[in-house]
């Protein structure tokens, strides 16, 4: 049995995507599962940003789970991932992402910057998808003690370049564990 879990991001300077990086590391870590990196196209062009291909919904139709990131927009997730799932109607008519864990990560070049209300508007469309959405519990010891990101509603980054901290590279492969052992558990239900 193998499981499949998307990490999906966007990201104009790369922090969120070094964070998505961190989190197919915790997925990978964990036995038969295997992450597939993902990203969205740009609205005003055809353009990608990262180096990972983008997504298609006949590919999230067929994940095991989810995690996916944005960078902070006006305490919002960025436009193109907002776009991408105003087009997934079609999967939320008939079902298909009902009762998937997912999870969600940020980044943000300060620490107030708005990393908790992007982190939960990101959870908007994957409830009205069913999705079972999990955060980071505070057994985790460095949610106790960090000093830059990681909070309990996902993993996050805050600075202006995309050097992640002990902490937060912790915090997003934890996560991404935490993503991995539950889909297994849902898949041998």
């Amino acid at each position: 049995m193998s499981c499949h879990l998307i990490v999906l991001y966007y990201s104009r300077h790369g922090a969120t995507q070094a964070l998505a990086r961190q989190i197919a590391r915790g997925i990978e870590s964990v036995p038969h599962c295997e992450a597939i990196m993902r990203t969205v196209e740009e609205i005003s062009s055809q353009e990608r940003t990262g180096s990972d291909p983008a997504i298609t919904l006949e590919e999230l139709k067929h994940c095991d789970g989810l995690a996916m990131g944005s960078p902070v927009w006006f305490g919002n997730m960025a436009a193109p991932l907002k776009h991408f799932w105003d087009q997934s109607t079609s999967l939320w008519i008939s079902g298909d992402l009902i009762d998937k864990p997912a999870c969600v990560f940020t980044s943000s070049s300060s620490l107030h910057g708005g990393q908790e209300t992007t982190l939960q508007s990101m959870k908007l469309p994957l409830f009205h998808h069913g999705m079972l959405v999990m955060g980071i519990p505070y057994s985790e010891p460095q949610l106790h003690t960090t000093q830059s990101g990681g909070t309990p509603y996902g993993a996050s980054h805050v600075g202006h370049d995309s050097g992640l901290t002990k902490e937060e590279v912790e915090l997003a492969q934890q996560l991404g564990k935490r993503l991995a052992h539950t889909a297994l558990k849902l898949i041998k239900e």
